[in-house]
């Protein structure tokens, strides 16, 4: 361990003491003195804040390409290697969007054809900021919920009927949004599709505005309070939310959404409550579709390796659940429930309603955290794969952005999406100029296709959402994996699993992230804390409680605690450091006073016996060690309440003759102690590079008089 200043009175041995005389005999002894430092804080500030605001030619240029990644790569771009690739890859991707573009959007609370608007959008924004290669940006499931959550209550909460289309006086709404569908006799009209769209774009603008400072701020560190065994069960309890969302429109049941805390299980009850109005038709349309959708959905990921492409069976799904529709005259004959029209062409762009900011800004910190969340990870994840490198901070500018824009073209909130990156990446993406072809297979069911389908029952796209979600669900058969490597995770995922579903998503996120907190500070408020034994012909010390055939050195005690020292556990160190030594100083010492006082009075009533013979009675009990070494190395920090801590033990251990030995001290903490003023002013204090040397040093000292061989 390195030696503190020479100006502080401490000194770092990096041999024992040798020879008869090992008071003050060292063959080495080494001062390690900390660097000066070479600027104040006032000329860093200075220097930071000039090569900051410094504006030339080169600087300009690095700004403009790091901003917009695609003018790095496209000059780059190999027509050859590259092209057949990335169009077979955006064609396959395009054509799985397309129905489930239809299928999220009724997720959200929101028509079809802003789905296919999102889908279109976000691709082409993505290509121009993003850094990743691979990932495919576009509707996300769990998003789509919370979306439709918010859109729903405020729905609700503005006075429209979820099961009705239009507000009665809604000549007042159409003042307030602007938000026109039709234009008769000069009279602007807002019914609740219009009015559902204005808080779905709302909130989209919000999340990315959020999203667009996070990068700016460079708070992406948000996302590492995320964990893996987080993020998982919030999806999985986020998914039996969504599963249970589409069930009535599988029964064909026409019940409105349940929101806000319980929904889940409000839901249910609703469903149960209306059994006996199940739609026959929609029941066995939902059978049929799942019996083609899920063994198909099965042999694309058993065959993958083998598939240049996987079947696009949703699309084969759509294409003959609509003919079928149309022609069998479903909806007129079975009342079905069908998509409806969906038009051709883009609405004309309109601001967010500013007016609905303040009803959505909370909503949209959660969705804003875990759309840049998955979108990050799964950018290093491919990055790492496929050997470059993506900006976590140019990641959040690009999610962020493929929110703002697109809010004004009547868009929803996106994400990166697993599924579909795994699709890219399989199908030979290269670059996001996949992503152009993605956009060009949407733009021309938008412009072409789309009216078709029209007779399209909405339980064939409630179908296609569950799933697309047995991937989530499937996270159970991991859990006995998951409990071997981890059982911290496994918890924290079941945790985070069970709020989501049965409270809400936005509480299930919060109680996650506080769960995982608390068992971060739980982990350091009962660590590890073993006894060390020597490894044989080493300078090796490892826990005697992990390994066999350890050996230890009369007289010394080495302990090691597995956590920083701080408030939180200071007491626990104290507990633990006695139970592990058998040995409570303080208690001894009451021990010893007691004794005294007892002798003290034996003296007085025996005066005339031989006080010899009295006192042997009250000699304590050996010890069985003279020294403790505290092996620091897991030690990350010290505040005040564990130097503090630290204090007290060496003066408790001191006054019972047990001297207390610190050992590979990081310098983070020696320069704790030294601020707090461990070390004795006038004392010459030793600290030790390893545990090895402190335990030569301990048994020198004792072998050559005492204690004393520690201060000069």
């Amino acid at each position: 361990m390195a030696a503190m200043p020479e100006a502080n009175n401490v000194r770092s041995v990096t041999e024992g003491p040798e020879g008869d005389d090992a008071k003050c005999s060292f063959h080495h002894r080494m001062f390690l003195e900390p660097q000066e430092k070479k600027r104040s804080m006032k000329a860093l500030v200075v220097k930071q804040a000039k090569k900051t605001c410094s504006c030339t030619p080169a600087k300009v240029k690095d700004c403009v390409f790091g901003f917009f990644p695609i003018l790095q790569w496209l000059p780059k771009y190999k027509l050859r290697e590259y092209l057949l690739g990335d169009i077979m890859s955006g064609v396959i991707v395009g054509v799985l969007l397309v129905p489930q573009s239809i299928a999220y959007s009724l997720l959200a609370g929101l028509e079809p054809i802003y789905g296919l608007y999102t889908s279109f959008f976000a691709s082409i924004i993505y290509c121009l900021f993003g850094t990743s290669r691979h990932i495919s940006v576009g509707i996300f499931g769990v998003i789509c919920l919370m979306v439709g959550q918010v859109v729903d209550r405020e729905v609700e909460r503005a006075g429209y009927d979820l099961e009705l289309s239009t507000l009665p006086g809604m000549a007042v709404h159409a003042n307030t949004t602007s938000w026109p569908l039709n234009q008769t006799s000069q009279e602007l009209l807002c019914d609740k599709s219009c009015y559902a769209i204005a808080v779905g774009t709302t909130m989209t603008f919000i999340a990315g505005v959020y999203q667009v400072a996070m990068g700016f701020f460079q708070v992406g560190f948000v996302s590492v309070y995320l964990s893996d065994s987080l993020l998982s069960g919030f999806v999985t309890g986020a998914s039996f939310t969504v599963v249970t969302s589409q069930v009535k429109y599988l029964l064909g049941l026409d019940i409105p959404r349940s929101g806000g805390v319980g929904s889940l299980i409000t839901t249910w009850i609703n469903i149960f409550k209306n059994i006996h109005k199940t739609n026959i038709c929609d029941l066995i349309t939902s059978f049929l579709c799942l019996l083609v959708l899920i063994p198909a959905k099965e042999l694309n990921e058993h065959f993958k390796s083998k598939l240049k492409a996987p079947i696009p069976i949703e699309l084969v799904v759509v294409v003959a659940a609509t003919l079928a529709s149309h022609f069998g005259k479903l909806k007129e004959t079975y009342g079905s429930s069908i998509a409806g029209h969906i038009p051709t062409g883009f609405l004309p762009p309109r601001p967010p309603d500013w007016n609905l900011i303040p009803n959505v800004a909370l909503d949209a910190i959660p969705i804003a955290i875990i759309g840049f969340a998955i979108t990050v990870s799964l950018s290093e994840m491919f990055a790492k794969k496929h050997g470059y490198s993506v900006r976590a901070n140019q990641e959040m500018y690009a999610i962020g952005f493929c929110n703002i824009i697109p809010s004004f073209f009547h868009c929803f909130t996106t994400s990166a999406a697993l599924a579909k990156t795994l699709v890219k990446e399989s199908t030979g993406c290269r670059t996001q100029m996949s992503g152009m072809v993605t956009s060009l297979v949407i733009l021309l069911v938008l412009l072409v296709i789309a009216p078709l389908f029209y007779s399209l029952q909405k339980c064939v796209l409630a179908v296609i959402t569950i799933v697309n979600l047995r991937g989530a669900l499937r996270k159970f058969r991991d859990l006995p994996k998951m409990w071997h490597l981890s059982r911290v995770d496994t918890v924290i995922w079941v945790v985070t699993m069970v709020a989501t579903a049965l409270i809400s998503t936005e509480i299930g996120l919060l109680v996650g992230v506080c769960f995982s907190m608390l068992c971060v500070i739980f982990r350091t408020q009962r660590p590890e804390a073993p006894l060390l034994g020597w490894v044989a012909e080493s300078e090796t010390y490892e826990s005697l409680a992990a390994y066999k055939n350890l050996q230890t050195k009369p007289g010394v005690v080495v302990f090691r605690f597995e956590a920083p020292l701080y408030y939180i556990n200071k007491e626990c160190f104290k507990s633990t450091l006695y139970k592990q030594t058998g040995v409570n100083p303080v208690w001894v010492k009451a021990a010893k006073k007691k004794a005294a006082k007892r002798m003290l009075r034996e003296k007085e009533m025996h005066s005339g016996d031989n006080p010899t013979s009295i006192n042997m009675d009250f000699v304590a009990e050996p010890l069985g060690f003279h020294t403790i070494v505290i092996d620091c190395c897991a030690m990350q920090f010290l505040d005040t309440a564990g130097i503090r801590t630290l204090k007290e033990v060496c003066k408790d251990y001191e006054e019972i003759d047990v001297q207390v030995l610190l050992a590979q001290c990081n310098p983070s903490v020696r320069s704790s102690l030294i601020r707090g003023e461990f070390f004795k002013e006038g004392e010459d204090h030793l600290l030790f590079h390893s545990v090895h040397q402190a335990v030569d040093f301990a048994l020198g000292v004792q072998g050559h008089g005492g204690t004393s061989a520690a201060k000069n």
